[in-house]
């Protein structure tokens, strides 16, 4: 796909005049200087605790904390997303991958029957701040908000806050928003997940990650995304990637996702990091294939095989 420049970014007028370069900078950085954002997801291990990390069909390398930053060095992303504390602990040894700080975080332990889901903020924007003073090349924050919760409001105010926050100092936001809770009786619904998508836009958030709603009887799952990602408006959509399944398949998804729903790219997590180092590697090449240079699925395929390379 056509590269964008720096005239192409539309800044949000909240983002302070003296910062605009720096969002604009940090716009272009985390998509690859193509408006698509490639979001490598790595802040299960909150999430999900080890159930993402060890267990059968997973590399044993995958248990390991570094692998995470490993393939992101390798590999061909647009940032790493994952929790501060993370970031903190191995950034000085990668200090090339553009990093997103995940701001809020919840176990899966207390299930939806038990309370509605409430993922509460870790750190405040001040101690991001400081880590991208002292170095760490932090290009945007995420938080997650779950919609229909009953604590919906406290983390929309959250969210709202932290963009702000973040627009003030030339930080780009990615709102993870999933509805869920008591209220909610599908979570893939289809106008459910546009509702989302306008939340986010609403907010102000420069992209938003969703679930890709669930196919109808008359509609696959990717032209049920094209309502979600129109609502988006000027927020970039994109999916998240789930649980993994077969390379070809899943490039296939990422692929009409994007040229028929209209996503502005993906994020993907377990896809990749439950994979060897080198397999991995190569996973992301084919999908930043797709996201960012809008090859077909089988020439991604071949990416993946290891018989085409991929660079930007």
């Amino acid at each position: 796909m056509p590269k964008i420049t720096a005239d192409d970014v539309r800044v949000p007028i909240d983002v302070s005049p003296e910062f605009r370069e720096t969002y604009v900078r940090n716009y272009l950085a985390a998509t690859q200087n193509t408006g698509r954002l490639m979001l490598y997801a790595c802040d299960q291990k909150i999430e999900h605790l080890n159930a993402d990390f060890f267990g059968e069909g997973i590399s044993p390398e995958d248990n390991n904390p570094e692998h995470l930053f490993k393939i992101g060095d390798q590999g061909v992303v647009g940032v790493l997303a994952a929790q501060k504390g993370l970031i903190a602990r191995y950034a000085a040894d990668y200090p090339n991958i553009n990093y997103l700080v995940k701001m809020n975080s919840k176990t899966n332990l207390v299930e939806t029957a038990q309370d509605d889901p409430y993922s509460a903020l870790l750190y405040s924007m001040e101690h991001v701040l400081a880590m991208r003073d002292a170095g760490v090349n932090i290009v945007g924050i995420g938080y997650t908000i779950y919609l229909g919760s009953e604590y919906e409001s406290t983390m929309m105010s959250e969210a709202g806050e932290l963009i702000s926050e973040a627009h003030a100092a030339g930080l780009p936001v990615v709102l993870w928003i999933y509805p869920r809770g008591k209220a909610i009786a599908n979570e893939k619904d289809a106008a459910l997940i546009a509702g989302a998508a306008g939340v986010a836009v609403c907010l102000g958030a420069d992209f938003v990650k969703v679930n890709p709603p669930k196919a109808s009887a008359d509609e696959s799952s990717a032209a049920l995304l094209a309502q979600a990602s129109e609502a988006a408006g000027r927020t970039g959509l994109v999916c998240a990637g789930g649980s993994t399944v077969e390379a070809e398949k899943f490039l296939s998804q990422l692929h009409e996702q994007i040229h028929i729903g209209g996503a502005a790219g993906n994020a993907t997590g377990r896809n990749i990091h439950q994979r060897s180092l080198a397999e991995a590697v190569r996973l992301t090449k084919a999908i930043s294939a797709i996201t960012l240079a809008d090859y077909d699925v089988d020439r991604a395929c071949k990416v993946f095989a290891g018989e085409e390379d991929f660079t930007l």
